[in-house]
């Protein structure tokens, strides 16, 4: 790599850093399983596809140069940082030279504004156009949308990706209008709902859309938060949202100071939130209301839920439905098909539950199995949360890699 390109890398790759919204997961593509090659310092990020696999994409900013002045961005136009910018073509050959090495196995291409929203649109349709008709590169490609450009512009990007996303960042117009007054809700999610539309008037295969929530740079609540990825799941305008905790990165009198720590345990419960929402059909007000505004730092949301709920509780885990199994802190959606699959044969017990490889370390406090409760400690919401929050302390044992438990990958709660 040319010394020059090599320093246009390091700065775009940079300042790609902070968007938190790039996963090919859910996508289809003609690559081999396993070919992963050598990584490089700059502008390779890590991702997992739907069956597991880890992906490496090159991210990469097409210029860091922005006519926008958001507070919370490090490439404001009034911060003194270093600029740069790629050419089409220069960024089209990195891309295949990089994938011809295995370094990478596609693109998460986004772009500062440069000139005005069409101009930078334009540049970046020329890249994908590049790879795709002049290189014939059909590898996965990820494109963050410029809001205000023009729909037709959108219609020959989304033509060309195997994803999109537009990032709201804030999650109410308030907050937008004091941090980034050129943005509105509605012009970042413009691009979204048209390429929504253009699929379902063309009958057309939906292309995945994400879009990303800045997490701690704001007053919302988690509330706040997860009622507006509800309202984006439910309009099928999104696939994923992605949350990403605030890093301080300007000395803004409207934002968090640049001594705070990123409130990264709270981006976490709202991940398993979100997977809530999208897999176990629960409701963002049965997560989060308007006595609990805000997720519980100590315990998982599901496991919250039950606590607040006990009520439905224990289970008979032989005579639960299997939208009551779902409920089941610890229980799992691969777990609840195992459970139901071995009902057929025999009522179950704790030990059958163990052959079935289910954790029941917090699930025991939910269930009975054949009439049976497993717990030792009583059923309470203080003596349970107190129990999982600090369990019986045991020997250490260094796990072997087949211990670890398969929930840890696939975010199963």
């Amino acid at each position: 790599m040319k010394k020059d390109i090599y320093e246009k890398m390091q700065v775009l790759a940079n300042s790609a850093k902070y968007d938190v919204s790039c996963s090919s997961s859910g996508s289809d593509n003609n690559h081999k399983t396993g070919e992963l090659g050598a990584t490089h310092n700059s502008g390779i990020c890590h991702t997992f596809t739907a069956d597991g696999r880890c992906v490496s994409l090159l991210k990469v900013l097409l210029t860091n140069y922005c006519i926008y002045d958001c507070a919370y961005c490090i490439n404001r136009k009034s911060n003194d940082i270093k600029r740069a910018a790629f050419s089409p073509r220069e960024l089209a050959d990195i891309t295949i030279n990089f994938y011809k090495r295995n370094y990478i196995e596609g693109l998460f291409l986004s772009s500062g504004i440069i000139d005005n929203e069409d101009h930078t649109m334009v540049l970046i349709l020329r890249t994908l156009k590049i790879l795709r008709f002049k290189y014939h590169f059909n590898g996965y490609i990820h494109v963050k949308l410029i809001p205000g450009a023009d729909n037709r512009l959108i219609d020959e990007v989304v033509s060309l990706a195997n994803r999109v996303s537009s990032n709201i960042e804030l999650p109410s117009d308030k907050s937008l209008k004091l941090l980034a007054p050129n943005k509105t809700k509605e012009k970042i999610l413009q691009p979204l709902k048209h390429a929504r539309d253009r699929s379902l008037q063309n009958d057309t295969k939906p292309i995945g859309m994400s879009t990303q929530l800045i997490v701690g740079a704001t007053p919302e609540t988690d509330k706040d938060i997860l009622k507006l990825s509800s309202v984006l799941y439910d309009k099928a305008l999104l696939k994923r949202v992605y949350y990403s905790a605030y890093i301080p990165v300007n000395d803004e009198k409207n934002l968090p100071s640049l001594i705070n720590k990123p409130p990264l345990l709270r981006e976490h419960r709202l991940y398993q939130a979100d997977w809530l929402l999208r897999f176990y059909d629960f409701s963002y007000d049965e997560i989060v209301n308007e006595e609990y505004p805000n997720l519980d730092e100590d315990v998982d949301p599901k496991t919250s839920w039950a606590l607040h709920n006990l009520s439905y509780f224990p289970m008979e885990i032989n005579k639960a439905s299997k939208d009551e199994l779902l409920r089941i802190p610890g229980i799992g959606v691969r777990g609840v098909f195992k459970i139901l699959k071995a009902r057929k044969f025999k009522s179950l017990d704790f030990e059958d539950l163990k052959k079935l490889k289910i954790s029941i370390k917090r699930a025991q406090y939910f269930i009975t199995c054949k009439g049976k409760y497993h717990s030792k400690v009583s059923f309470s919401k203080e003596t349970i949360k107190q129990a999982i929050i600090a369990p019986p302390k045991k020997r250490i044992i260094q796990p072997s890699l087949f211990d670890i438990e398969y929930s840890a990958i696939t975010g199963e709660l």
